[in-house]
């Protein structure tokens, strides 16, 4: 029995709140939907989103168009780097074997075929390449971020009708010489 009292007045107090902010609207006049303020849209909540997950603010944002291009950009980033370190560890052991002198190791098919100056630069060439894939991937998700920070920004940005830019052709007369001179005339009216 106490414990049937106890959960109805814990059921009570949660939803005492909701019934005495209820009861002090009701006497407030309904707003017009003129009045209604519009949510604010977070540029800090979209960064974090944005770095916490990639894609995340733009979602936030609505802007999900975006999602499928962030993951695309990184999944190649990711098949580079998977890519560059393989060979890069093939050519590395290779070297490896071939300054040791063993021609029969894991890596004799690149042992026979090359000279260790050869495998040595092209442990090079593998390892430089991994060193800029993962910098162009560090970028890609800066990136990510800073699209997500400006959108969120850019999000409450009214185009109005009266925003237009007009391209037109244009004769220019002569100030010094004889020749009159044509080109482009770019009007933009706000």
């Amino acid at each position: 029995m106490r414990l049937l009292m106890l959960a109805v007045a814990l059921i009570w107090l949660a939803v005492l709140p909701f019934k005495t902010a209820k009861a002090q609207t009701d006497g407030i006049p309904k707003e017009t939907p003129d009045s209604i303020l519009e949510k604010q849209h977070s540029p800090t909540k979209a960064s974090i989103m944005s770095a916490c997950l990639p894609g995340l603010g733009q979602i936030y944002n609505h802007k999900i168009w975006k999602v499928p291009i962030i993951y695309v950009g990184f999944g190649v980033m990711a098949y580079l780097i998977v890519f560059n370190t393989n060979y890069y560890l093939d050519y590395k052991c290779a070297y490896i074997e071939s300054v040791n002198g063993d021609i029969n190791g894991n890596y004799a098919y690149l042992v026979n075929r090359y000279s260790s100056t050869e495998l040595a630069s092209a442990r090079e060439y593998y390892r430089r390449n991994l060193e800029i894939t993962c910098l162009v991937s560090a970028l890609w998700y800066v990136l990510n971020i800073l699209d997500a920070t400006v959108d969120a920004h850019l999000y409450s940005f009214n185009i109005n009708k009266t925003l237009s830019m007009k391209i037109e052709p244009s004769v220019f007369m002569p100030v010094v010489s004889r020749q009159m001179g044509g080109g482009i005339k770019l009007s933009l009216h706000f």
